[in-house]
């Protein structure tokens, strides 16, 4: 785990249940959060968006499943791990909770140092999956920033390719967040599929930000590179908008409309101070508007 303490929101209506988790895993080095009512704990996922949820089925006002549905319904805290905590042994509420996309299921009464262990290794693998875009499947910012830092260390010659997709928050406020993310899981994989034909495994494609991706290669690879995802992505953006809009486009060229904006950058286009000078210099990067 990081050096942040992970947030972990108990949702258990036995008060002195309840108490003894919030003992126990703060001893642990856990944040905790605590909810009895089922309308509370979907609220304070959404305010506080914990790292995990332990969740009881049985609550005052509202089933743990739907308390369960709620938080899976919205993308901001649809990928919180949940651990269903029950007194239900039956196949079908075991099987519901997994429907339902429920991490884990413990019944009571349950052995602490196992449901420890349970929260332990949820967590774990919440935070490697953390460091992929769930949209794209590219990695997130964090991941970047590590493989950039790296490379900074290093002597290796190497070539950088940045892609920012331009007018996508104003794509998103039309036409909203599903097409919006569409808009950006295509062009990943248009990235992904130039780099299988023309690159190598030691290639590297992440975020720069939510929608600016870097692509880190070699001098000799870069341009082969590049030419496919010119080709591939040459008018594909207008397909994302409704029929009934793309006869408009053609007449429109402003930053509204969504373009991407290539850019290239190599190991001895200067001598970089640190990450951030790097990223400057790469979130500057813009030779090449495809529309």
């Amino acid at each position: 785990m990081s050096e942040e303490k992970a947030q972990i929101l108990i949702v258990e209506d036995d008060l002195d249940l309840a108490e003894m988790l919030n003992a126990y895993f703060r001893v642990q080095g856990y944040e905790i959060l605590t909810a009895t009512w089922g309308e509370d704990a979907v609220r304070m996922a959404l305010e506080h968006k914990p790292d995990l949820v332990v969740l009881d089925i049985r609550l005052p006002d509202i089933t743990g499943y739907e308390v369960c549905k709620q938080i899976r319904s919205n993308r901001l805290t649809a990928d919180i791990p949940i651990i269903f905590l029950t007194e239900k042994r039956d196949r079908v509420d075991k099987l519901t909770g997994l429907e339902l996309g429920v991490v884990d299921y413990i019944t009571k009464p349950f052995d602490i140092q196992e449901l420890r262990l349970r929260v332990r290794n949820t967590l774990r693998r919440a935070q490697q999956s953390n460091l992929l875009n769930p949209i794209t499947n590219t990695a997130e910012v964090a991941l970047t920033d590590e493989r950039l830092t790296l490379i900074l260390n290093q002597d290796d010659e190497w070539a950088m390719l940045t892609m920012r997709i331009q007018g996508l928050d104003y794509f998103r406020e039309m036409y909203g967040f599903v097409a919006a993310d569409d808009v950006l899981r295509a062009v990943s994989l248009m990235l992904n599929n130039a780099v299988r034909d023309a690159g190598d495994e030691s290639d590297f494609i992440g975020h720069l930000d939510a929608s600016s991706f870097v692509m880190v290669t070699s001098p000799d690879r870069v341009n082969s590179i590049r030419e496919r995802i010119e080709v591939r992505l040459q008018n594909s953006l207008d397909y994302f908008y409704p029929l009934k809009d793309r006869d408009k486009l053609r007449d429109t060229n402003d930053e509204s409309r969504l373009q991407l904006i290539i850019g290239t950058l190599n190991s001895k286009d200067g001598d970089f101070q640190g990450l951030d000078e790097l990223k400057t210099a790469l979130l500057r990067a813009k030779d090449e508007v495809i529309s």
